[in-house]
């Protein structure tokens, strides 16, 4: 176990703050820039963006128009703020913190952007596991941080209950990679609660079971996210309850909601036991093990009354 000194600390959690205060607009990605253009003797404002290998633009008015004018000089106000994070960022994986690849990067920030953790969703999983590093200023092991899927929790009552809803998660998916599609629930033939690509990357929603055994293995569908399937799923509700902030290492940092370390790890020691994998089973007591660890000395307290809880 290896504590991060002091100094990147300070930063994380600089960047944690400046990436909670930052404006994401789902419109106008901060990777892009407005430019005047010239048609017929008028200018107008265009959008350019760069989406992999191509380049995009998008019109957006005209220069006389006050509100897009001001729209445009805080876009260049939150455009220099994202090149300050893109800095703390370099800075925090070159002093060995962990980074999601860029497609699971890619995913989270499009949830986020969509308004999932607005809509009180949670991140769970190895991804969410990765936040953890700033959080307690811990390196993390290599192992522990591999995986090919990513993981999205939300409780089925706050979901009916809150005010809004996001798109579709196929949606959503299908915007940073076409070849997502949704994979049929064998519960239920007309929904689906998980969703994978061309390289079999999945994509899993997820939904505490607090009730009966009649509702394992039957999607539960829910509003916030249009109707979209989840998975219901037993202690989920302890894994979730009363989450955390932080912040993934991808872009300019990718301000998520995460569970409660302590909670993390107690589930961890639940499901590892649970397990029918082997290699997941491992995996699972190696994250509970280190963050145990960690938490008996950070968060002792804590710690306690989730396993206690637990």
């Amino acid at each position: 176990m290896q504590f991060i000194d002091l100094a990147i600390q300070t930063t994380c959690t600089e960047l944690f703050q400046r990436t909670l205060d930052a404006d994401f607009d789902e419109q106008f990605p901060e990777r892009g820039s407005f430019r005047r253009k010239k048609s017929k003797d008028r200018f107008y404002w265009k959008f350019q963006w760069r989406d992999g290998a191509s380049a995009k633009s998008r019109y957006v008015g005209p220069v006389t128009d006050k509100a897009i004018i001001e729209r445009v000089l805080r876009f260049e106000q939150i455009k220099s703020d994202y090149k300050g994070r893109r800095q703390l960022i370099r800075s925090l994986i070159a002093a060995g913190l962990p980074t999601p690849d860029r497609l699971s990067g890619d995913i989270i920030e499009a949830m986020g952007r969509a308004g999932f953790f607005r809509l009180r969703g949670v991140l769970v999983g190895t991804l969410a596991y990765q936040a953890y590093a700033g959080i307690l200023g811990v390196r993390l092991g290599a192992r522990q941080l591999m995986t090919q899927d990513a993981d999205f929790a939300q409780f089925w009552g706050i979901s009916e209950k809150v005010s809004g809803a996001m798109k579709s998660p196929l949606e959503i998916l299908k915007a940073v990679d076409d070849s997502f599609r949704a994979v049929q629930h064998t519960g239920d033939p007309f929904a689906s609660t998980q969703y994978r690509n061309s390289s079999v990357y999945r994509v899993d929603f997820l939904t505490p079971n607090r009730g009966s055994d009649d509702h394992q293995g039957k999607p539960a569908k829910m509003k916030a996210l249009s109707g979209a399937g989840t998975e219901p799923l037993r202690h989920l509700d302890y894994l979730i309850h009363q989450p955390e902030r932080s912040v993934l290492l991808h872009g300019g940092g990718v301000s998520v909601v995460v569970p409660r370390a302590e909670r993390f790890a107690g589930h961890k020691v639940i499901v590892a036991v649970e397990r029918r994998d082997a290699a997941k089973s491992d995996k699972d007591t190696a994250q509970a093990d280190t963050l145990i660890r960690v938490l008996s000395l950070k968060r002792p307290l804590e710690l306690a009354e989730a396993w206690a809880t637990a």
